[in-house]
């Protein structure tokens, strides 16, 4: 599925940690992996001056070429690049240029685990990549396996949405890993009204038909029936709802759309993803709509 991965790094602790994960994912679909680092004018080590800026771009050589010697040493076929420029900007242009299938990334480098997605090169990566987009929490304490598994997409039956859906379904067919669909239920905004409940009835009986379309189109794509799961929860936070399901259901992957029934307008910032992005245990998945016809 994937025959073209490109792997950012910045040579931090947090790049060096997600390493292992991406070379088991370009051993396991035969990929080969772009190195990219980001140096010299624009970039978050710019300094001034010839001499600095060439010290700048040897410590980016020698970064990408310790990678294509790990890479090489589990027989991954490597592409090295340095660039010169900001580091998100560099990094979705080269995606766009190579047509990359999928970009890894930590959820923070050099600017420390603090800061997480928010202001981040890689939340800037995930909101203007046309390329799926996968974040991993370098610090997170539970193991980083590969093949998948276990693969949990969110559905709402947004086009977004669908579309996670459609690449979470080929991914989990491609990895014989079961796909877990959830819908959940907003109950927060609902007040007091003797019809909550039949509200309720009514948000659980759409969160159902979201559910059983997304089996269908699973299906369709090859993973199996018997590897399908569906649930519909209610919860007063989309998102925690999604992370207790996550860790309850021992999920290693989640696979979401950018935006969900928010709109186009909002791309990441203050959604359900961009909590899911900060707070799950697992890897995370980003697809936005346009990504798959």
């Amino acid at each position: 599925m994937f025959e073209e991965v490109l792997f950012p790094t910045d040579g931090g602790e947090g790049a060096e940690q997600v390493l292992d994960h991406v070379l088991d994912l370009a051993v396991a679909h035969e990929a080969t992996l772009h190195v990219l680092t980001a140096a010299g004018p624009g970039g978050d080590r710019l300094t001034h001056g010839d001499e600095v800026a060439e010290a700048v771009e040897s410590e980016a050589e020698a970064i990408v070429a310790d990678v294509a010697d790990r890479a090489a040493d589990r027989g991954v076929e490597t592409v090295t690049t340095v660039r010169r420029g900001e580091p998100y900007e560099a990094i979705v242009e080269y995606a766009a240029e190579t047509g990359v299938d999928l970009v890894v990334m930590p959820t923070h480098g050099r600017t420390g685990i603090e800061r997480l997605v928010i202001g981040s090169t890689t939340e800037r990566v995930v909101r203007r990549s046309n390329a799926p987009v996968l974040t991993v929490q370098p610090d997170q304490e539970s193991d980083l396996d590969y093949p998948y598994e276990r693969i949990l997409v969110p559905i709402d039956g947004s086009d977004c949405a669908t579309t996670a859906l459609s690449f979470g379904a080929n991914l989990a067919a491609a990895d014989d890993a079961t796909l877990n669909l959830l819908s959940v239920v907003d109950i927060a905004h609902l007040g007091l009204d003797v019809r909550v409940d039949l509200q309720i009835d009514q948000l659980k009986s759409n969160a159902q038909q979201f559910v059983d379309d997304g089996a269908r189109v699973a299906t369709e794509a090859g993973v199996d029936e018997a590897d399908i799961t569906g649930h519909v929860e209610t919860g007063t936070s989309i998102h925690r709802t999604i992370c207790s399901y996550v860790d309850e259901h021992d999920i290693d992957l989640v696979v979401m759309g950018t935006h969900g029934r928010t709109g186009l307008d909002r791309y990441l910032l203050g959604s359900v993803t961009e909590k899911i992005l900060r707070t799950a245990s697992v890897p995370v998945l980003t697809v936005r709509e346009r990504q798959i016809e």
